[in-house]
């Protein structure tokens, strides 16, 4: 990968640097070439160019934001973006929303395969066996405030988690721990891999009922994983409590829609932190604190806080105005990925019409409808490609009564999974795992002399000086 090959192959490309005059043919495997090939074009820096460009160390690839890099091969999710496709291990979206659970989808996606009924019996039961936590946690959710952020203490908490597990730290155990693929290498992995999944929902019930001043609950036996959660958010003493099986089988069907979306911003950040050979649980946290920003895990927040700054029906007309203006920002409109439709946008609204017989429609859905008629007829939206997606989910988030700021977190936790199945494919991958470190072009400045503070030229305004702060007290 990466030389020259024979002119007589087909499948490869020609590339000529017009500074040099040298040719170089790459051989183009999956419709993709090797970076590193390029490397091989070094030329003699012109008169006066930047030692910083390295010109003759080879020719580098920009790709800000990773807008067409690939950096695995990977077997687990396919996006095609012009269609509105989304496939998991090969298997349609909208199948498994309608014929599977987010176990199930689970174990397809981080063991590559559906379950047999004998498998899915043992992985459920491993998983619900994995969902109580130490005692000792209790006190580490008392000690964050009283309003802190759901999603900051679940970021804290998988970290927290890894501290319990020595046996799964790399650090401790050795750097091969999780990338020898010996039976008893598998063995720590996948125990490791059922306590984050059970565990997942017990973190995110504690961070809910923190934040109520209530006691935690234990995890129930008997209840499917997403009743289980419901019942150790909800449960308030009641005997025979159960959660409503609609709302149940709703939250299910969200999670399993959540569970994976390729190399998104997370999952990216979870292989990152995890090719440093990290334990997993830390590498989880980094995920999750990836996942908090309103341009990926809490863009469904941001849709919800948008329909209440609009109001009503009426006053959709004046947003989309001040949206073209630049005035406003649209927030569940538009994807990085889905140029066309997100194709869980549709089963989020049949999901929708399940929940709302069940909680009554949210006063916000007469707005949202309104946006997204507006939207899609205007030739402004129309042109950008920008198509409703799958962030509306926090209607029917709201309705079954979560609180605003809790929705990142009922994206973070049905997300562990992907992140699981990306973490463990790279730990296993044939060659081993390589830490990756991206390359930089490097723009500041050149060789400077060191200047001593008294002769030292006056440089002020922003953004070149420190902020002034006001303190108060």
């Amino acid at each position: 990968m990466g030389r020259p090959t024979p002119s007589s192959s087909h499948n490869s490309l020609t590339v000529r640097d017009n500074r040099t005059g040298k040719s170089l043919e790459i051989a183009i495997e999956d419709n993709s070439i090797p970076a590193t090939a390029f490397k091989s074009l070094t030329a003699t820096p012109e008169k006066g160019e930047r030692e910083e460009n390295e010109t003759n160390k080879g020719l580098r690839v920009s790709d800000k934001g990773f807008l067409n890099t690939a950096v695995i091969r990977s077997q687990i999710t396919y996006i095609d973006g012009e269609a509105g496709v989304l496939r998991y291990r090969g298997y349609p979206i909208e199948e498994l929303a309608v014929h599977s659970s987010h176990l199930e989808t689970a174990y397809l996606l981080i063991y590559g395969s559906l379950p047999t009924s004998s498998q899915l019996k043992v992985w459920q039961s491993e998983v619900m066996h994995h969902g109580v936590v130490h005692a000792d946690a209790e006190q580490f959710f008392r000690s964050f405030r009283y309003d802190a952020h759901p999603m900051a203490i679940l970021t804290s908490a998988f970290a927290y988690l890894g501290s319990y597990y020595s046996e799964a730290n790399p650090s401790l155990q050795g750097q091969s721990l999780f990338t020898k693929g010996s039976t008893e290498s598998l063995a720590v992995m996948d125990k490791q891999i059922y306590r984050l999944i059970g565990k997942a929902t017990t973190l995110a019930a504690m961070a809910y009922r923190v934040r109520q001043g209530r006691s935690f609950v234990t995890p129930p036996t008997g209840l499917s994983y997403t009743g289980s959660f419901l019942y150790q958010m909800d449960h308030i003493g009641e005997e025979n409590y159960k959660p409503n099986p609609v709302l149940e089988k709703a939250l299910d069907v969200l999670f399993l829609l959540h569970a994976d979306h390729e190399l998104n911003a997370s999952a990216t950040t979870v292989l990152q932190t995890g090719s440093s050979l990290v334990d997993p649980y830390s590498a989880i946290a980094a995920g999750c604190a990836s996942l908090y920003g309103p341009l990926h895990g809490g863009a469904n927040e941001a849709v919800i806080r948008m329909l209440i700054s609009i109001g009503s029906p009426g006053n959709v007309p004046t947003f989309i105005e001040a949206v073209k203006k630049r005035e406003k920002v649209l927030s569940g409109f538009g994807h990085r990925v889905y140029k066309t439709s997100d194709p869980r946008s549709f089963i989020v609204r049949k999901t929708a019409d399940e929940v709302f017989k069940v909680t009554g429609k949210d006063e916000l859905l007469e707005t949202a409808m309104a946006l997204h008629e507006a939207a899609m007829k205007d030739e402004y939206f129309i042109k950008r490609k920008l198509a409703p997606n799958v962030d509306f989910c926090g209607l029917i988030y709201r309705a079954m009564g979560f609180p605003l700021d809790f929705f990142p977190v009922l994206f973070a936790v049905p997300r562990v999974v992907g992140w699981l199945a990306h973490w463990r494919q790279m730990m296993l991958q044939p060659g081993g795992v390589k830490i990756w470190r991206p390359r930089q072009i490097y723009v500041g400045a050149s060789k400077r002399e060191y200047v001593p503070v008294g002769e030292r030229a006056l440089v002020e305004g922003p953004p070149k000086t420190p902020s002034q702060i006001l303190h108060s007290g």
